[in-house]
């Protein structure tokens, strides 16, 4: 693991110093977004709104807009702040465990001692423990104040940052209004056997996300089957973050789809319209660095040969996922 933080703990006199981790991660497949036509991939551009043209991350600011007036806030403007430069981790106070209500938890980190300060670490996990108190805290992380309650996980000191009272939503429902049901004891019996017939220990390991695990079969059975495209020969090589490469490619496809469609009915007056528009094309290509024709070309035969090996292999594709769905559980739908 990676640390994100490095600091120390302060409560009273004793300071004690930590690096942070995340405590979790994420499993889910990464999809991104394609053009159905052709398979090009989707990306989107940072263009500003007044000048219209691409802005790269390095010139971009925050700003607020309360509707009428815009605040502009530069990356000095933020750091000047004093929460901005604060390495501490302040204890603000111990309470009770259970008066810490789980809606308030956000993110899990782990704390890891300092080579200097072992005994001071393990004699604060050791408090927590013995007086079954959770330690509210108050720490700069990300850019921003946060809230946390730092308690023992087995061995280790881990911090959930909390959310803010005021992030809380009350809940109130017309549905609850008015009383509440009359429930007989015969109701009450018969609910209290159902919740011993499900009682059992909670062991998150027992748990998988279903629809990840099935997600990953039917993309494991298209490859299988050979319905896949060449990632080289359709998205293109990117140089830089911009996307400006892949940008160029998708156009030069959908252009040569269209070419293909309208070449059988184009009219005297279409081919006029298209020698403009392939004039208009080659002065943005000198103007900007392209890939070689030559190279260009050979996308283009590969996309296209891709194209047709996805074609003929679907009806392939169509007789596995009706086999395979016999042992595979039927994906839950998406919420």
């Amino acid at each position: 693991m990676r640390a994100i933080w490095k600091g120390s703990i302060t409560f009273g006199l004793v300071n004690v110093p930590v690096r942070l981790y995340s405590a979790t991660e994420e499993h889910d497949l990464s999809l991104h977004q394609v053009h159905d036509a052709d398979g090009g991939r989707i990306r989107y551009e940072r263009r500003c709104e007044v000048c219209g043209r691409k802005v790269a991350y390095e010139h971009i600011d925050k700003a607020f807009d309360d509707g009428e007036q815009t605040v502009v806030l530069t990356e000095d403007d933020l750091s000047a702040l004093p929460a901005e430069h604060s390495r501490e981790i302040d204890v603000v106070e111990f309470v009770p465990t259970e008066q810490v209500d789980p809606i308030l938890f956000d993110r899990s980190y782990y704390l890891e001692p300092d080579s200097r300060s072992g005994k001071a670490y393990v004699l604060l996990r050791r408090v927590l423990e013995e007086t079954d108190r959770t330690a509210i805290v108050r720490l700069s992380l990300r850019q921003r104040t946060r809230l946390g309650a730092m308690r023992v996980q087995g061995d280790v000191l881990m911090i959930q940052t909390l959310r803010w009272a005021d992030e809380i939503r009350e809940a109130s429902f017309e549905s609850l209004e008015g009383g509440s049901p009359r429930i007989s004891a015969r109701e009450m019996e018969l609910a209290r056997s159902v919740v011993e017939d499900l009682e059992g220990d909670f062991d998150p390991a027992a748990y998988e996300d279903d629809y990840q695990v099935q997600l990953r079969t039917l993309v494991e059975a298209k490859l299988d089957e050979g319905e896949a495209l060449d990632t080289a020969a359709t998205f293109g090589e990117s140089e830089d973050d911009e996307g400006g490469e892949v940008i160029d490619l998708m156009e030069a496809l959908q252009r040569s789809v269209d070419r293909r469609r309208g070449a059988s009915g184009a009219s005297g007056k279409g081919s006029g319209a298209k020698k403009t528009a392939a004039k208009k094309t080659a002065a943005k290509k000198t103007a900007a660095k392209k890939p070689s024709a030559k190279k260009t070309a050979a996308k283009k035969t590969a996309a296209k040969k891709a194209s047709a090996k996805k074609a003929s292999a679907t009806k392939a594709s169509a007789r596995s996922t009706s086999t395979r769905s016999t042992s595979t559980k039927k994906p839950e739908q998406a919420s």
